[in-house]
């Protein structure tokens, strides 16, 4: 396994979308084209329900592992002209809309949306509400901070419908907890664990971190056994992504010295699924991990689960709306996103202007190697019909595929692809060889993070 960790430890994407972003085609996106092409993905699926991602950009502290968009700041007064611009937003879409519309998803990401106060997040929540209804089904859910998260929190959220909290644990350990400077006590993540449950929430996640500067194999065999003791339901087991070339200084506080070699990291993975494996976790997509009672294990048993900018999900929808600054949306023809500066994305939304900046279009071609990637992404699978082949590349597919046949990874018929379990550490490198968008145009600078 190591000399494949070797051979296969490159920059690849982590396949949140196809195209990938660094690959958009701008010239041919416009904002006309965008809102054109929500109403009509709406008007296709309005029965289905839409999606709905919130970002809440704010943090009191740099997380030196954090990837995500954020703005560093300990004043609490950002937070209502904040949610003043992501409810307008809400009115600005809903006139694209033209209809009252179903919400079957709804997310909270960051940043930290616990920054927000409790009164902040029910306003914000039945803001969005107010104007549209809830699926039956529907799924709520938010990205909880130990540190901070609140029995309010989780109380406030609950009452307004959601069931679902994940919280960042990352590593128990205290140098590694210095190092990405997120001092964080097993007793914060225990507290707020058994505080959602006892209020009812019905999916409490953990996720943890492998691969973090100082991290040894035993903090990782120890971060999973301290977790076992509060036995989340789902559990994300991510590999750390060191991109200080995109994230400025917040990655710039250790050196890659630091950090486990490749061969390293690859065990510390191997082990800990193996660990989560044993404590009857079960393996339901890249880094996702969770028990027979989760509703992701469910859609993965049933060939339903689902993968696109929030990562995996338990339901699909044709239509996902990204508010607030940096958020990514999808139309199911089209991408977009909104612009990052809080500031200018707060000016345009004052001035009845959806923040996008840029998007894609996507193309026939486009449309195919996504359900591949898709495919393999959800279910360690893919297939084709004959006919496909004059639409798609195929032949050249195969043969980029074909050296990782040879390594045990994959398993190809005349018109199938399935992912070997020795292969399912590698699906993004697997899914790479149908990204032909990357290989028509190899990338001059480092764009994405280590696949190992």
């Amino acid at each position: 396994m190591c000399s494949l960790t070797n051979k296969y430890n490159i920059p690849g994407p982590r396949y949140t979308s196809y195209p990938t972003v660094p690959y958009w085609d701008l010239d041919s996106f416009s904002g006309k084209k965008w809102n054109l092409s929500v109403k009509e993905s709406f008007e296709q699926s309005q029965q289905e329900g839409i999606s709905l991602y919130i970002h809440l950009p704010f943090c009191e502290n740099m997380c030196t592992f954090c990837g995500c968009h954020k703005r560093i700041t300990k004043r609490h007064e950002v937070k209502d002209p904040y949610i003043r611009a992501v409810l307008k937003e809400w009115s600005l879409y809903r006139e694209v809309l033209g209809k009252r519309p179903i919400i079957k998803e709804l997310h909270l990401g960051g940043g930290t949306p616990t920054f927000f106060s409790p009164e902040n997040l029910t306003r914000l929540i039945q803001g969005i509400f107010r104007f549209a209804d809830k699926a039956e089904d529907a799924e709520l859910s938010f990205e909880g901070h130990p540190n901070n998260t609140t029995k309010a929190h989780l109380k406030a959220l609950f009452d307004v419908g959601f069931r679902r909290v994940c919280f960042g644990v990352q590593d128990y350990n205290e140098t590694v907890q210095k190092a990405i400077n997120r001092i964080q006590p097993f007793e914060n993540v225990k507290n707020v664990t058994n505080w959602a449950r006892e209020i009812g929430y019905t999916s409490v996640g953990h996720d943890i971190i492998y691969g973090l500067p100082f991290q040894t194999l035993n903090d990782v065999k120890n971060t999973i056994a301290k977790n076992n003791e509060l036995r989340p339901d789902r559990l994300a087991f991510y590999s750390y992504a060191h991109v200080p070339w995109l994230k400025g200084n917040g990655q710039r506080g250790y050196k890659d010295d630091d950090l486990p070699s490749g061969e390293d990291k690859k065990l510390q993975y191997e082990i800990g699924k193996s660990s989560l494996t044993e404590l009857g976790y079960h393996d339901i997509g890249m880094d996702h991990f969770a028990l027979e009672t989760d509703s992701l294990f469910t859609a993965s048993a049933s060939g339903n689960l689902h993968r696109n900018f929030m990562g995996y999900t338990a339901s699909k929808t044709q239509l996902m709306i990204g508010l607030g600054a940096s958020s990514i949306s999808d139309s199911w023809d089209a991408f977009a996103q909104n612009v990052k500066n809080i500031e200018e994305y707060q000016h345009l939304v004052e001035h009845d202007i959806i923040p996008v900046y840029r998007g894609h279009l996507l193309n026939k071609e486009d449309e195919l190697i996504r359900k591949h990637i898709l495919n393999l992404m959800c279910q360690f699978e893919t297939s084709w019909e004959v006919g496909q082949t004059n639409l798609l590349d195929f032949q050249h597919i195969i043969d980029n595929l074909s050296e990782l046949e040879v390594d045990g990874l994959v398993k190809i018929t005349s018109n199938s692809i399935k992912v070997t379990e020795k292969g399912k550490p590698f699906i993004r490198n697997i899914s790479m060889a149908f990204d032909l968008k990357l290989q028509r145009k190899k990338p001059e600078t480092r764009l994405f993070s280590m696949t190992v």
